[in-house]
């Protein structure tokens, strides 16, 4: 039975407001990352198949968990994240919608922002929101029609579309999921019947330890 596990990256530029400098771990997504690998490692989660984005805090996390050790990994542009600074500052510019500076902000900002790239209404966007929902649900098929366990690392709204897709959710419902998916969290899906099963939502096991809690972030 194909199952495939979704690891978003690690904690990454919190300081960022582009997508240039958002694109790099920061120490503690490292750390985040390490841990990851070494529960995976000690609970015996093996994969044959590895895949993670063209981002750099992709391949970061996938080297930081030890992922190569499991199998050569696949690097492709179609995991990578969409472009959510650059979308909220043509929303600003053209909106008047202004980018929030703390996370509560956000739980507004984001479903406004992509229900008006969903609904066309951001002139200039790198990628059309249909281009988006595609490219991740190509990507998605051609891992699950492959043999074996796949580990595929990448980022919080690319895991979002992907259950917006398995569960039929609003572009509230998407908002909600990206805006709780932790950095390394773990998402799990099982074919059956080739229909894709959500099993497991934004794990951290690697993370509940007393002395890890704080470890738990989602910015």
């Amino acid at each position: 039975m194909p199952h495939i596990t979704l690891v978003r990256h690690g904690q990454a530029n919190t300081d960022a407001r582009d997508e240039i400098s958002y694109d790099r771990l920061s120490d503690l997504g490292h750390q985040q990352a390490r841990w990851l690998g070494a529960h995976m490692e000690a609970t015996g989660d093996r994969f044959q198949r590895v895949y993670c984005g063209t981002l750099t805090r992709h391949i970061e996390t996938a080297s930081s968990m030890g992922a190569e050790a499991h199998a050569t990994i696949v690097r492709d542009e179609r995991l990578n994240e969409f472009t959510y600074f650059t979308l909220s500052q043509l929303m600003e510019e053209q909106h008047g919608l202004s980018v929030p500076s703390e996370r509560e902000g956000f739980v507004e900002h984001l479903p406004t922002v992509l229900g008006a790239w969903e609904r066309g209404e951001i002139e200039g966007a790198p990628e059309t929101y249909a281009q988006f929902e595609s490219r991740v649900r190509d990507v998605m098929a051609e891992i699950a029609a492959g043999q074996g366990r796949a580990l595929v690392v990448t980022s919080g709204g690319l895991i979002g579309m992907v259950l917006r897709q398995t569960l039929s959710l609003d572009v509230q419902g998407w908002a909600k999921m990206c805006l709780a998916i932790m950095n390394t969290s773990v998402h799990r899906w099982q074919m059956v019947l080739e229909q894709p099963l959500l099993v497991q939502f934004n794990g951290v096991a690697h993370l509940e330890a007393p002395d890890r809690q704080y470890a738990q972030t989602h910015l």
